[in-house]
């Protein structure tokens, strides 16, 4: 448990500049004081959780939002007409806004979904997607690309092609593979943290050869934003929970790649209208994507996480992105110079994946655990590419986020130094 035992006043999370354990205090921008922890006061000083990439901590105002939304008006949105029921309706709508304003993407073409999560949007997808020649894929990816595509391949009765990608992280093609089909990628690896470097090239050769292009976003919407900002892909798949949300899945996409779906799963409030053996369909694009009720309190926190995200710099002296990969590359420098471990990340990188030379990764998390650092171990949903092509032992992985500071890498740098003592 990385949370303090103090507990909130009731309806509230402490704010953040209270002053509390790992609160603001005088220092240099990113150093452990200057706002260090803005938006997690609440996190005592000595607990070190280096898995973001997993999920991201919450900070402050996204719980408060969340909590709000249970005290205060916790009814059903697109249903109600009554005030609680209005209210929530104006605030989904606002952040489907807000949403499309964070990736600079056009209203005019494209619709805002809410899901589960990642691996549920691209499913979503992809059982409602017709028929392509061919649907493309890379060997390093997460199973929620990995198995979706393998799914879509079976299903429709195409080729599934799995490419490489070269050490800089771009993804190994020729135009005339992508004619007509189906391109599912993550723009940010799960494992090494490594970025695509020719996704805008992927996206526009795709289009070119007639083709469309499904981007996993779960790792590059709330550690590398850029790479899907202003994309024109045709559906970009992300989760709130990665990027300080509450848990929630996001669907981005074209209203032209929505309406070619050949709908399967149907429920309410997708619906204007139910005969006893037809229905009419609303005409909002983004209804096609939400049968059921969804998630209305998620979706409002995901709001205040990105009002939270937007102003992270101004109040803490950099930039997300820019802080973790300081804090990254801290942690790769710190690793490398042990000696007794083969890192698989590229320096610089909010993940930090290591092989240990000579000791097992699942131990070593434990023993990590045991001193107040929480990271990852084993294959983190890339079975085929770590087990069956680089036949590698399980491996320990760091993620630092926006809630890490420089005294978070040094302990687990220690740490890491005293187990390499071990083996």
């Amino acid at each position: 448990m990385i949370f303090s035992k103090r507990k909130p006043t009731p309806g509230s999370v402490k704010a953040p500049g209270s002053g509390s354990a790992g609160g603001p205090s005088s220092g240099a921008p990113g150093s452990v004081g200057a706002a260090a922890r803005y938006g997690f006061d609440y996190l005592p000083a000595d607990e070190v959780y280096l898995d973001s990439a997993c999920q991201t901590l919450r900070p402050a105002p996204v719980q408060n939002a969340l909590l709000d939304y249970y005290q205060n008006y916790g009814a059903c949105g697109e249903r109600a007409k009554y005030d609680w029921g209005l209210k929530v309706d104006e605030k989904v709508a606002a952040v489907r806004k807000k949403v499309l304003h964070w990736l600079e993407l056009p209203a005019a073409q494209y619709a805002v979904s809410f899901t589960l999560n990642t691996t549920y949007g691209l499913n979503l997808l992809l059982t409602q997607l017709p028929r392509y020649n061919k649907i493309i894929t890379t060997h390093t990816e997460h199973n929620s690309v990995f198995l979706s595509t393998m799914s879509y391949a079976k299903r429709v009765g195409v080729p599934r092609l799995l490419l490489d990608r070269d050490a800089n992280g771009n993804v190994l093609y020729s135009p005339a593979q992508l004619a007509g089909s189906v391109v599912v990628i993550s723009a940010m690896d799960n494992v090494t943290g490594a970025a695509v470097a020719n996704l805008r090239e992927l996206v526009h050769d795709t289009h070119k050869a007639g083709g469309i292009i499904i981007i996993d976003a779960a790792q590059a919407a709330g550690h590398a934003p850029e790479l899907v900002t202003n994309l024109p892909a045709d559906a970009i798949c992300f989760s709130a929970h990665k990027m300080y949300g509450a848990s929630l899945g996001v669907i981005v996409a074209r209203n032209a790649l929505i309406e070619s779906l050949e709908l399967s799963f149907l429920g309410g409030g997708q619906v204007s209208a139910v005969s006893a053996d037809s229905y009419t369909l609303l005409n909002e694009p983004y209804a096609l994507l939400e049968p059921g009720l969804q998630a209305w309190g998620e979706i409002i926190a995901l709001g205040a996480a990105l009002d939270w995200m937007a102003g992270y710099q101004a109040n803490v002296g950099e930039s997300i992105s820019a802080r973790e990969h300081r804090l990254g590359t801290a942690l790769y420098d710190g690793i490398a110079a042990i000696g007794k471990y083969n890192i698989i990340s590229p320096r610089g990188s909010s993940i930090i994946s290591v092989v240990p030379k000579g000791g097992d990764g699942h131990r070593i998390a434990v023993f990590l655990s045991k001193a107040g650092i929480r990271v990852r171990s084993g294959f983190f949903c890339a079975h085929h590419w770590l087990q069956e092509q680089l036949k590698s032992p399980p491996l320990v992985r760091f993620s630092v986020g926006a809630h890490n500071t420089d005294a978070d890498i040094a302990k687990a740098i220690d740490y890491m130094g005293r187990l390499a003592k071990t083996f």
